[in-house]
This record gives C-alpha cells, sequence and structure tokens, in this order.
C-alpha cells in the first residue's frame, strides 16, 4: 500500500496511535493472533502499515519535526496536549506569553468549519460528550501552566460535528490580552506566530516524505 502524498501518511499514522487501545502501536500480535493462516490483507494489513509508519517517523525525525507534526495532526490527547506546550517554548514573538499560548493552542485544535455552530445541538449525548471533553481540555492546559480563558461552555454553540474544540472564547483574539493592544497588532502577533508554526510543520513534512520516499511509500515516489 502506498499513500496519496506524506500528509496523508502522517495523518494516518499518527491516527493508528490512537485507534490502538494501547497507545503505542504495539498491536501486531492481537493481529497476528486473530488472522487466518495466509498474509494479512485488507484494513488489518493497511493497520499493520499505519504503524510501521508511526514508528519509522518517530524514530527517524528530530524532536523538534515530531513535535510539530504531532501538534498539528494528532488526535491522541495526551500526546497533542505535550507537544503543543513544547511547542508555545519555542515562539518566538513580541507577544505576551498568555497571547502567545492561545496563538499556539487555537493554531493546533481550529474551530471546525471556521465558526462555532448556533444553533442548539439536538443530540444531547453527543452534545454532552463535548462539553465534558471541552472541560477536561482547558482543564488539562490550566493544570499545565497556559493561563488562557476559564469560561465556561456554552452549551448552545458545542460542535456536533467534533469534540476535539476549545470553548468559544478561546476563539476570540480579543481575549487574548488585557493591555488593549490594537487589532491590527494583534492580528499581525497572531499571523507571526502562526506563521512560525507553519513553518515549522512544512520543515517536518519535508523530513517525513525524504523518509518515506526511500520506503517507496508515496505514490509519486513508488510510481
Amino acid at each position: 500500500m502506498t499513500y496519496r502524498n506524506v500528509v496523508s501518511a502522517v495523518v494516518r499514522a499518527l491516527a493508528a496511535e490512537t485507534i490502538n487501545s494501547a497507545g503505542g502501536c504495539d498491536f501486531e500480535p492481537k493481529v497476528q493472533v486473530a488472522k487466518q493462516k495466509g498474509e494479512i490483507v485488507g484494513k488489518e494489513a493497511a493497520f499493520l502499515q499505519d504503524c510501521w509508519v508511526f514508528g519509522r517517523l518517530h524514530k527517524g525525525l528530530s524532536a523538534a519535526h515530531w513535535r510539530a507534526l504531532v501538534a498539528k495532526f494528532s488526535t491522541h490527547d495526551e500526546r497533542k496536549h505535550a507537544a503543543i506546550l513544547e511547542l508555545i517554548k519555542t515562539v518566538r514573538s513580541p507577544a505576551p506569553q498568555r497571547f502567545r499560548e492561545c496563538a499556539v493552542l487555537t493554531w493546533a485544535i481550529p474551530q471546525v468549519g471556521g465558526k462555532h455552530e448556533s444553533r442548539v445541538v439536538e443530540v444531547v449525548s453527543r452534545e454532552a460528550e463535548a462539553v465534558a471533553r471541552n472541560k477536561a481540555l482547558v482543564d488539562s492546559y490550566n493544570t499545565k501552566g497556559l493561563t488562557g480563558m476559564s469560561d465556561t461552555v456554552d452549551r448552545k454553540q458545542t460542535l456536533k460535528r467534533s469534540t476535539a474544540v476549545l470553548p468559544a472564547a478561546w476563539y476570540d483574539i480579543t481575549n487574548w490580552d488585557n493591555d488593549g493592544k490594537p487589532e491590527s497588532t494583534r492580528y499581525r502577533w497572531r499571523s507571526g506566530i502562526r506563521k512560525g508554526l507553519e513553518d515549522q510543520v512544512n520543515d517536518a513534512l519535508m523530513a517525513a516524505q525524504g523518509l518515506l520516499d526511500s520506503e517507496g511509500l508515496i505514490e509519486s515516489c513508488a510510481a
């Protein structure tokens, strides 16, 4: 199996860690026990390769490159949180600490569809899950030292399409500093921080591309 591009490979590899209940892609024995005689094929084979790619990238990339990819693409809560906290330390900006924290956090966990839903979510169980996850996420960051907003989640604005989203106030750039800086300054700061983060991700993807090309796993290379 080959991947369409390096982003597809990275996303699938990082997702494989989340899917695997062991949290480390050490699922091969389970596949071997469950399979019948013959070659592993289909979804099991694809999943096995995704986890192999996870290990290859984890070992082959620098710590900085790996951290950038995890912060940007991972769905594993604990690892994503840890990567974001480390990434914040690398940001170079004249913006105050709170602003830098909020800029990195909202870059790594963007709003789905660009805005929150304005209508009440009808599926109560999904909404309740989202509220719990959001509260846990904010509590986690506050515990680990982030000083962003501590507002409660507005149940009417909870996204039904994803639980990996922050309370609405975190995405309001006017909440990111208390110094009354002009809007142009705040947006310039945010733009600069995001550009720096995207540059780190692009560098990491180029490094990952090199590793996977050498294995013949990217379509353009495999063809």
